[in-house]
């Protein structure tokens, strides 16, 4: 996949991340529905973090273990949605510009810098960016669901908004 494909999908994305975002309870940010989940806040700062992190990490052509299972905990949502921001800011950066030759390499995990697991990079951002980023995200719409939010649409209606009404 080209740089351009990429973008193109995750500027659509965002559109729907940023819907979700918006409506994040900041009195709830605490808010776990399961004592083995992530608290509401940092799921949030994961899904808002996911593109420019993980799309660096692609661009590096490796990360260690350590480093990719991070997973900070905001102090409030005004934080969650800066993150965002600086995150889309990141992937636009990064797959505009003139040489995403790092796009046809291959990615590497890393522990204690020896490598465990080695794919092409575009598999990588298939895999750890985009597809970790869609399974977070709904995981998210589940928290908000169950804190009675209305949930907008992401890929069509849902029990609260209709776009094809």
């Amino acid at each position: 996949m080209s740089a351009t494909s990429f973008l193109i999908e995750m500027e659509q994305e965002f559109v729907s991340t940023k819907n979700l975002l918006d409506i994040l309870p900041e009195d709830r940010l605490h808010y776990k529905p399961h004592e083995k989940a992530m608290p509401l806040g940092q799921l949030a700062f994961h899904v808002a973090t996911i593109p420019g992190r993980n799309l660096r990490f692609a661009q590096d052509g490796q990360v260690e273990t350590e480093v990719i299972v991070e997973h900070p905990i905001p102090a409030n949502k005004t934080e969650i949605l800066n993150a965002f921001e600086e995150s889309m800011t990141s992937v636009r950066a990064l797959l505009k510009e003139e040489n995403t030759s790092w796009l046809k390499n291959d990615w590497k995990l890393l522990k204690s810098q020896n490598p465990i697991a080695e794919m092409p990079t575009y598999v990588f951002i298939r895999t750890f960016v985009l597809n970790h980023w869609y399974h977070h995200r709904g995981e998210l719409t589940t928290y908000l669901r169950i804190l009675n939010k209305k949930l907008p649409s992401i890929y069509g209606p849902t029990a609260d908004v209709n776009p094809f009404a």
